[in-house]
């Protein structure tokens, strides 16, 4: 049995393992008409032809825009088949946003930082870790060719849920993982591991397809600041 059966067999079996209930339906738009939407398939797109082969499941890209603060949902299921675009909550890793403000600051591949990594990112098995059921991820780029050694992965958690930005008005953050809530991460375990791309960068995409750097968006938002037993205790707050 090749590496590729081995994974498609730990899939069926992660099946059983999964989180219980179907996934939650995530409100989907269509790409006409919608300059957001557009500029995600571009993305995708572009992304899928750069990891050639690396990818063999190519219907459903996820997108993590680390440009938008993490009180906003910020990672996007690009549906090319039926070119719809699904969004979620997630959460970046401590060591990227030290100030706890919700802004990530920096990217890094190196173990120990618990920083997010930017690049490309092929979904791999799922698997029963910490957070329950997890989804492996391997890095693409010289940026996050690390991502196994450090154990990055898709999971959920509570600092990622919803309700977690009304409270403290930002998610909390992880140790570099992509982490989500609840019902967003079910919906990621069904229809974006097992061989598909995952893409992180900073975009900085708006609702009307405009790019924002951090200064136009704080024009506009007033994002609540962490005080100090906030800003150290990731996972928490």
């Amino acid at each position: 049995m090749n590496r590729r059966d081995l994974i498609k067999s730990g899939l069926v079996a992660g099946a059983a393992m999964a989180l219980p209930g179907l996934p939650a339906k995530l409100a989907a738009q269509p790409r006409a008409g919608n300059q957001r939407d557009r500029a995600l398939f571009d993305i995708a797109k572009r992304e899928l032809d750069r990891a050639g082969d690396a990818i063999w499941r190519r219907d459903i890209v996820g997108i993590a825009d680390f440009g938008v603060h993490s009180a906003k949902p910020r990672f996007y299921f690009v549906n090319l088949d039926r070119e719809e675009v699904s969004v979620a909550h997630c959460s970046h890793g401590a060591g990227s946003d030290p100030e706890h403000d919700g802004w990530l600051n920096s990217y890094s591949n190196v173990e120990g930082s618990n920083a997010t990594s930017k690049g490309a990112y092929v979904t791999w098995e799922w698997y029963q870790g910490r957070y329950g059921t997890s989804v492996r991820l391997g890095g693409l780029d010289p940026t996050n060719d690390a991502a196994l050694r450090r154990y990055i992965v898709m999971h959920r958690a509570d600092y990622a849920e919803p309700s977690h930005v009304d409270r403290w008005g930002r998610l909390g953050r992880s140790n570099g993982c992509f982490a989500f809530g609840q019902d967003d991460f079910r919906y990621a375990l069904m229809n974006l591991s097992g061989g598909r791309l995952l893409y992180a960068d900073s975009i900085g995409l708006q609702a009307d397809g405009a790019m924002l750097s951090r200064e136009q968006q704080l024009a506009v938002l007033q994002p609540a600041k962490p005080n100090l037993t906030q800003r150290y205790n990731p996972g928490v707050y």
